[in-house]
């Protein structure tokens, strides 16, 4: 057995940032070193190779609240290893034990031994090139892969203080990637799947999810789905976020990064919007949300929404170039970007969303032409920053209350994204949706085919905002597209 080694808290990925591997690269490192080395990967707590002629064993021995690994030496000797060696790598292993017979065991004899009690490991030879540097107190290691052929690249940065890597990793911009210890990225390069990275955007009335894997020219979808958690439920009346909400919100997102980490996606990327802009405990929510899930929520100005939505439109659907009004109506806020082909002009944000005015005029059963002329017409002034603009070639909407109302003038009763994307939504269809909610309480709207049992309660006043924009804009139909934020942030972070 070699010396004492102190145990070091790990954090590692299989997929650095561009970025940061270009900053590191202006960097001189303390140390570079070539190596071929044999992995025995065998799954479980354990991390197990032969590099030197050594063979050498850590296991995983805690896991901290922000996903970073304590690995912990238990054999480095040389091979043949002794029989007390091989019990040690058997007991890492979780192997039954048993007397063995030789007394010292090859690289082969230990492969055959471990077979034998029901393990199976799998060689997988690895060339290694590793520039070690010091960066932010910690150490920090960038290694050039190739395993069993396969090119690859793995960063990551280790210190004995925990809060040192955490410090570290927010330092270098990498809060949201995941960490993934060298059994697990390998069993990934060697399974050849496509680098998976997922998006949680955090909105005033839902929550959506996306995971993508890399593909030749964009991104293919693992998964895509939206739940309903009213965030910014009474956040008109009382300025902040209530407990039951941020209850089920952070449930909401603790499901998704444990639906995340069950696909094996790279990073996770997370954005708020309208309501936690306006809400005055803001900081308190984000930091509660992080304590449960180890997830920290960005909050992003209403321009950059436009901006994510913008470059969501433009690689998903096919448009001809010319004046094109794109605009994202959630349940805090609407998002407009006027454009030209590829070129923003404009973009900004307005406080215009279906909560506030579902809650305002209590738009959430039976409305009477009375009440539903006042929501209208303060929509209309609250849309006001949109008048007298030019009459563009095209309007593209997106955002639950799109998809929803498009969801039910299809009659669909099972979401289809592909059939929503690229669709027409008319204004005089819109105009039949708002009468209909109008006239249909609450338990019955919640089973009208298309429609999202639990955007019940605010897809009138939706229909109402989207009625609008369309008015003043001087278009009979939009272009739905069920392509929004979460689509362009993933494009935007993790490129493609």
């Amino acid at each position: 057995m070699a010396g004492t080694i102190i145990p070091r808290w790990e954090w590692r990925t299989f997929s650095p940032p561009g970025e940061v591997v270009s900053a590191l690269a202006r960097i001189d490192p303390e140390v570079v070193q070539e190596s071929d080395e044999i992995y025995l990967v065998a799954g479980g707590d354990a991390n197990l190779k032969v590099r030197d002629g050594l063979l050498d064993l850590k296991s995983l021995r805690s896991t901290e609240g922000h996903g970073l690994e304590l690995w912990e030496p238990v054999v480095k000797a040389e091979l043949p290893v002794s029989r007390g060696e091989l019990a040690s790598v058997f007991a890492a292993l979780g192997a039954p034990t048993r007397p063995f017979e030789a007394e010292t065991y090859t690289l082969e004899g230990t492969i055959a031994e471990l077979t034998k009690a029901g393990v199976e490991v799998v060689p997988v030879d690895v060339h290694k090139r590793r520039a070690r540097y010091k960066a932010h107190d910690c150490m920090v290691e960038l290694t050039e892969l190739v395993v069993d052929g396969l090119p690859g690249k793995t960063m990551a940065i280790e210190s004995e203080d925990a809060e040192a890597v955490v410090s570290a990793i927010g330092s270098f911009g990498i809060t949201g990637y995941v960490n993934t210890n060298y059994t697990r990225g390998l069993e990934q390069v060697l399974a050849r799947r496509p680098m998976r990275y997922a998006v949680i955007d955090v909105g005033t009335n839902s929550v959506k999810f996306h995971v993508a894997e890399r593909a030749d020219h964009g991104w293919n979808t693992v998964l895509d789905r939206a739940e309903v958690t009213r965030l910014g439920e009474g956040l008109e009346e009382h300025g902040e976020i209530g407990q039951e909400a941020l209850v089920r919100t952070t449930e909401a997102i603790a499901a998704m990064v444990e639906e995340a980490t069950a696909h094996g996606v790279v990073a996770i990327a997370s954005v708020g919007t309208a309501g936690l802009r306006a809400a005055t405990n803001s900081e308190e929510a984000i930091a509660r949300v992080e304590e449960a899930t180890g997830i920290r929520i960005e909050t992003i100005p209403g321009e950059e929404e436009g901006r994510l939505a913008y470059l969501a439109v433009q690689s998903g659907l096919r448009l001809e170039p010319g004046p094109l009004v794109v605009f994202d109506s959630g349940g805090g806020s609407t998002q407009f970007t006027f454009g030209h082909g590829e070129v923003v002009i404009d973009r900004f944000s307005l406080p215009v969303g279906a909560v506030r005015y579902a809650e305002a005029f209590h738009l959430d059963g039976i409305v009477s032409s009375g009440v539903l002329d006042q929501a209208m017409a303060a929509v209309e002034e609250d849309l006001g920053a949109i008048d007298g603009r030019d009459r563009p070639d095209a309007v593209v909407g997106m955002g639950g209350t799109v998809t929803n109302l498009t969801a039910v003038s299809l009659a669909m009763a099972r979401y289809d994204p592909d059939r929503i994307q690229g669709s027409a939504l008319t204004r005089d269809e819109v105009e039949r949706q708002i009468e209909l909610y109008a006239s249909t309480p609450l338990e019955e709207r919640r089973v009208i085919i298309g429609l999202q049992p639990k955007r019940a309660e605010v897809i009138l006043a939706g229909a109402c905002i989207v009625w609008t924009v369309l008015q003043k804009l001087g278009r009979d139909a939009l272009i739905v597209s069920d392509r929004g934020l979460r689509h362009g942030l993933l494009q935007d972070r993790f490129g493609g």
